[in-house]
């Protein structure tokens, strides 16, 4: 059984969407408008969020070329901690060695510090690698 309410219904929307054809080019200038606005948005915010970025500068000092360490921005220059002291500190109360830049390293008082020039040295002396020091 046909419905005739559905058919007329269907009949006056078409007729409605046929109406809007004198207004073809102003529909199409007002979508072209639409997406060029909301590209340029998109491409805005976009540069925004990328601009906002601080690159990142990793620096391997010369005297750790050998070594499995690797010193990232902001971290402490070797320059502070010459050969002479050692590569590697641990702390007398501690069972870890870390590199100087390491979180647990710049934990440790000036007067629990122990200098080591290798990691072998440290082991030798009944110290572990700390976890927490990447390249350990």
């Amino acid at each position: 059984m046909i419905d005739f309410n559905l058919v007329g219904s269907i009949r006056r929307e078409v007729e409605k969407i046929k109406a809007l054809k004198q207004y073809e080019r102003e529909i199409f200038i007002l979508a072209g408008v639409f997406i060029f606005g909301t590209l340029a948005f998109g491409l805005g915010r976009l540069s925004k969020i990328e601009g906002g970025k601080i690159p990142v500068k990793i620096e391997i000092p010369n005297s750790l070329n050998s070594s499995k360490g690797v010193i990232g921005e902001g971290a402490i220059s070797l320059e502070e901690f010459p050969p002479s002291v050692g590569l590697l500190v641990a702390s007398r109360n501690g069972s870890k060695y870390h590199f100087p830049w390491c979180p647990g390293a710049l934990q440790i008082s000036e007067a629990n510090k122990i200098w080591f020039q290798s990691e072998e040295q440290a082991e030798k002396a009944g110290y572990e690698p700390a976890a927490n020091c990447k390249g350990l």
